[in-house]
């Protein structure tokens, strides 16, 4: 068996970023900028006034000057203006050649196309230069950077109707075991429904993954072997169930027949030991455990630190806060144990608190989750320690929230 730490370092040791494509502005919310954005000319483009008011040239000794036009937003006025004259300009306007300064509507007195000032003023106030906010070829989100709405709002305002962005990695979902149902189904006796290929599939969408649900194998090897090879078709495959070393699980040996690389094939944790990691080329394919606790929690632990990998992203891993326990917590086991607790904020602080029944098959436990609690080996933990909690929910307010990395 090898560490957690281990086997997310194999797992991110071969996971490549995917490609890029092309999509329309508002569709990259959230996506990870695939090139280094650079702005292509200077903003604002050319001095403009930043007021409704009078553009013009402000000289020592002059006391009025006559009105010859009127400058809306979005036309320019190609002529110079002469000094002694002046033009009406809205905010946003274009400040034409000749002008130096625009003066506040408030700030002076018009009486038959002439303006008197009020008040003194500064010469150069209200007008916004050229490239004061961004110059051209500066660089405006970084390759690697999530889009946000600021930074839409930001692209808008250059033109770009597209962006290059990482593609969403198209994942494989396959569930294996006879005992299984389709979703829609009747449960009988020795049989269940098949939650797994769901919840997984919402944990990659979570993460910003494609899911590809490919149905539930059979556990014959030509049910699970065809199957496989069906999920090779997307960009990696996440299998459920059948990983273990069983009569009838097939998973490892068909990989090795696939000519396959078995990574990893256990990890010293609870729950998941028995997950699995291996390469079929190119392709990841994690072999997760059937009881649905340990197989989202081994999607937490490595396949959506491998998808946000491939989506470009920078920081892998959940961010983490620092908790006060609510009650004590025992792990008498050999293996460091990911314990299902709820986070909540209390004050400037977080207070957390443990989740009764915690076993492997338990839904129930994580539902009523927000984080997870690593317990080492034979460690107890007493009501009122400060502990280590990973967010799977970090919209928790306020509190002092930190992203932790391998």
């Amino acid at each position: 068996m090898i560490s957690i730490n281990a086997a997310q370092e194999i797992v991110l040791k071969h996971t490549t970023q995917i490609d890029s494509e092309s999509v329309p502005l508002l569709e990259a919310i959230g996506r990870i900028i695939a090139v280094d954005m650079r702005a292509p000319h200077d903003l604002p483009l050319s001095n403009n006034s930043a007021m409704d008011g009078y553009a013009l040239a402000l000289r020592p000794g002059q006391e009025q000057w006559n009105v010859v036009d009127f400058i809306p937003a979005g036309l320019l006025r190609t002529a110079p203006v002469c000094q002694g004259d002046t033009v009406k300009i809205m905010t946003g306007a274009p400040v034409p050649a000749g002008c130096d300064t625009v003066v506040p509507i408030e700030d002076i007195t018009e009486d038959g196309g002439v303006i008197r000032l009020n008040r003194s003023i500064k010469r150069g106030s209200n007008i916004r230069k050229q490239g004061e906010d961004i110059l051209k070829g500066n660089l405006l989100i970084k390759s690697g950077h999530p889009v946000r709405p600021q930074e839409i709002g930001l692209l808008a305002s250059f033109g770009w109707s597209t962006l290059p962005v990482y593609r969403k990695p198209r994942i494989a979902i396959l569930a294996t075991g006879d005992e299984l149902l389709e979703i829609g189904s009747i449960p009988s006796p020795g049989k269940i429904i098949n939650s797994n290929s769901y919840s997984l599939a919402a944990q990659l969408i979570q993460a910003g993954g494609e899911p590809v649900l490919i149905g539930i194998a059979a556990d014959t090897r030509k049910a699970t072997r065809d199957k496989i090879v069906e999920g090779l078709q997307a960009d990696g495959l996440i299998i459920s169930g059948g990983a273990s070393v069983g009569d009838r699980d097939f998973v490892r040996e068909t990989i090795l027949e696939l000519q396959g690389e078995l990574q990893f094939s256990k990890v010293n944790m609870k729950p998941g030991k028995p997950a699995t990691f291996a390469t079929i080329g190119s392709k990841p394919v994690f072999a997760l455990p059937g009881n649905p606790v340990a197989a989202m929690v081994c999607f937490e632990m490595f396949v959506r630190p491998a998808i946000l990998k491939m989506l470009g992203y920078s920081q892998l891993m959940r961010p983490t806060v620092k908790a006060v326990l609510s009650g004590q917590v025992l792990n008498s086991g050999e293996r460091p144990h990911l314990v299902s607790v709820r986070v909540a904020p209390e004050g400037d602080s977080y207070k957390a608190s443990t989740i009764t029944n915690q076993s492997s098959a338990n839904l129930a436990s994580l539902t009523a989750g927000n984080g997870l609690l690593r317990l080492e080996p034979h460690s107890l933990l007493l009501a009122d320690s400060v502990v280590e909690i990973t967010l799977l929910d970090p919209d928790l307010g306020t509190g002092d929230i930190h992203y932790g990395t391998l």
